[in-house]
């Protein structure tokens, strides 16, 4: 029989070869695991921290807290200049319903058509006010309105569209002549039956 073994004194190839793979192999473990372990959890910024800097730059950003201190700049480089922006202004609407339905025949037509309307504003409350004031006067320059309309005309969103343009039109002309200014800007339908 013989013996396949090393003599004795001489380690085997193999042997070593394993014990090499094993300490490289354990070494690249250990490395994909610190950098594994960086990644998720080498950040310092806590979420509540991350929602205070967002909430920061947004109040910056608004005009309500002086920028953040500019670090020194290198001379050699462009550096950024701000640029004043101007706040524009948001207008809030105002919006007003009239009670009860709006109902009178369509022009030309058996049918009838009774509406529920409100209109809008974004001027003050004095426009508001002017048409509370006026409220006869108004339902009846809607009523006008409505009865200038033959069924097909008031049929589609195209049809809703043009006869709420016309309201608004006589309802401003009529405020006009009432207080010397109109002042909706829209009219919308809380209710549309044609019947």
């Amino acid at each position: 029989m013989s013996d396949t073994s090393a003599p004795e004194g001489k380690p085997k190839k193999g042997r070593i070869l394993q014990i090499l793979l094993f300490v490289v192999g354990g070494l690249v473990l250990v490395g994909v695991g610190l950098g594994a372990g960086f990644f998720l959890f080498g950040n310092n910024v806590t979420p509540s921290n991350e929602i205070d800097m967002i909430i920061e730059r947004k109040l910056q950003e608004a005009g309500q807290l002086p920028p953040p201190e500019e670090e020194e700049t290198d001379e050699t480089g462009p550096t950024r200049m701000a640029k004043p922006v101007e706040a524009t202004g948001t207008f809030i609407t105002s919006y007003y319903e009239f009670p009860g339905n709006f109902t009178t025949n369509l022009l030309d037509s058996r049918k009838f058509l009774q509406v529920a309307i409100g209109v809008s504003t974004q001027y003050d409350e004095t426009v508001i006010q002017n048409v509370e004031t006026h409220q006869l006067a108004l339902r009846s320059e809607v009523l006008g309105v409505i009865s200038e309309f033959t069924e097909e005309a008031v049929q589609g969103k195209e049809g809703r569209d043009a006869i709420a343009a016309r309201m608004r039109d006589a309802i401003n002309v009529k405020l006009e002549e009432l207080e010397g200014f109109g002042g909706i800007g829209g009219v919308h339908f809380t209710s549309f039956v044609l019947q």
